[in-house]
């Protein structure tokens, strides 16, 4: 079961960062229309501004677990960092952070043409069913951070 083992909550006013945008251009051919990512040389990207739209109910947790791999190698790994927003409702497809039975796992939500059920992408693990249980979506994520180069 993916659980969650850190909650970060983020600044409400958290200071602004940039990147610079990649002043170079890889071109795989020589036809076609310039790239319109030469238009922004020498901009520089704002990571809050660009994963973090509401600063006030977006949260960062840290995944545990392996319920949400997938077969074919995707899906959320242990030791991701996970945003989740507070203030989406969650809706039929949603990953959620949801506290069932005292317990604060990572799973899809379906909710479309069947009984509400928090599922996993690992196909070991059955789906729960939400009728009889006693839970809370707590939020949605919204972005999956993961470290390719340790």
């Amino acid at each position: 079961m993916l659980h969650v083992t850190r909650i970060q909550p983020l600044a409400i006013d958290p200071p602004r960062r940039s990147i610079p945008w990649a002043l170079y251009h890889a071109r795989g051919g020589i036809t076609g229309f310039p790239s319109p990512a030469q238009d922004y040389d020498g901009r520089r990207i704002d990571l809050n501004e660009q994963l973090i739209p509401r600063p006030t109910s977006t949260f960062m947790f840290t995944a545990d677990g392996d319920s949400m791999q997938c077969p074919d190698g995707s899906g959320i790994y242990a030791g991701d960092r996970l945003l989740v927003d507070r203030s989406i409702d969650a809706d039929h497809g949603d990953i959620v952070i949801a506290l069932v039975d005292g317990e604060m796992i990572i799973k899809e939500l379906r909710c479309r043409g069947c009984p509400p059920a928090l599922h996993s992408a690992n196909p070991h693990y059955t789906p729960i069913p939400l009728r009889d249980a006693q839970y809370q979506i707590w939020g949605v994520v919204t972005d999956i951070l993961r470290r390719m180069r340790r």
